[in-house]
């Protein structure tokens, strides 16, 4: 008997948030802030959180913080949002423990990104990626990154890995619409915009949801977005992503994602500091500027 596929929405959710690490002043983690971000990401329409990701400053968080913080997140999410915990690596061991890790803190899906610094070839990423989601019970989202790995996924390794029944999603920030599209015509694989500034043309084009960094502000406007687009109403899913360049261009066009994401969430008042761990610094003044008076433009709704 074959099984029916669970919906991709269902397993990771649709408008889902790539959560920054909340962070005291002294870069340890701030747990009191976790506890204020996942309310206002709960409350603003978020239906998955990823945990752990590149937004989240995964590659300075020790171990025991990256697990420390998927139980905080599950505990309070209560079954309102999906936690996807994000445990790539360039070492195949070393992901392959920290997937079991995840689950065993209460990830309900994993995100995996393509090994780095290493840049295997495609044969070999195939291999490490089989290997992780053999190693857990949990539904895997591939994270195809090359700006950040320097290796991308080719189409081919996509769809040879969609046959695995534990990869079923993939988060795509390269930004090849018509790879994209092809793929998703090819396979089952769920496609969720890894691209803040191209959400609008991957949901367009198919993709199940976005994976957002400007979502840590305005989840709901991501929500709207979504629920547009699915309603095949192009007019107001223009004007929804119009009046979110301001916002995107602040946010994912200056220093980090990462960096402006805390520096946003600071100045509304969700976390009570903007505080980085170095290489990463806080941002400039005149960063800051540009971020204020875009956070001027989502102070209304869309008209």
């Amino acid at each position: 008997m074959t099984s029916t596929p669970v919906p991709a929405d269902l397993l990771f959710g649709s408008n889902l948030v790539a959560m920054v690490s909340p962070m005291k002043p002294d870069g340890s983690i701030d747990s009191a802030a976790v506890t204020s971000l996942v309310e206002h990401l709960l409350s603003t329409g978020c239906d998955g959180i990823v945990v752990n990701g590149t937004t989240g400053e995964s590659a300075t968080l020790s171990d025991a913080e990256a697990m420390e913080l998927i139980r905080t997140v599950k505990a309070q999410v209560q079954g309102q949002a999906k936690v996807i915990a994000g445990v790539g690596t360039y070492d195949t061991k070393a992901t392959i423990a920290k997937a079991r890790e995840a689950e065993a803190a209460g990830a309900d899906a994993l995100l995996l990104v393509t090994p780095y610094y290493n840049r295997p070839t495609q044969a070999g990423v195939v291999a490490h990626s089989r290997a992780v989601a053999d190693s857990t019970g949990l539904p895997i989202m591939l994270y195809d990154v090359p700006a950040r790995t320097g290796l991308a996924l080719a189409a081919s390794t996509i769809v040879e890995l969609a046959a695995h029944p534990r990869i079923q999603a993939i988060k795509d920030a390269k930004g090849d619409l018509f790879e994209a599209m092809t793929v998703m015509a090819r396979t089952g694989l769920a496609y969720y915009s890894g691209i803040d500034e191209l959400n609008l043309p991957y949901l367009a084009s198919g993709a199940t949801g976005v994976v957002s960094v400007v979502g840590n502000v305005v989840a709901d406007r991501n929500e709207e977005l979504i629920r547009a687009v699915r309603k095949h109403d192009l007019d107001r899913a223009q004007e929804v992503a119009a009046a979110l360049i301001p916002l995107t261009d602040a946010i994912m066009r200056t220093s980090s994602g990462a960096i402006m994401a805390k520096a946003a969430l600071t100045e509304l008042g969700v976390i009570p500091s903007a505080a980085v761990r170095m290489p990463l610094l806080e941002s400039p003044d005149e960063d800051l500027r540009k971020l204020r008076a875009a956070l001027l433009t989502i102070a209304t709704p869309v008209p």
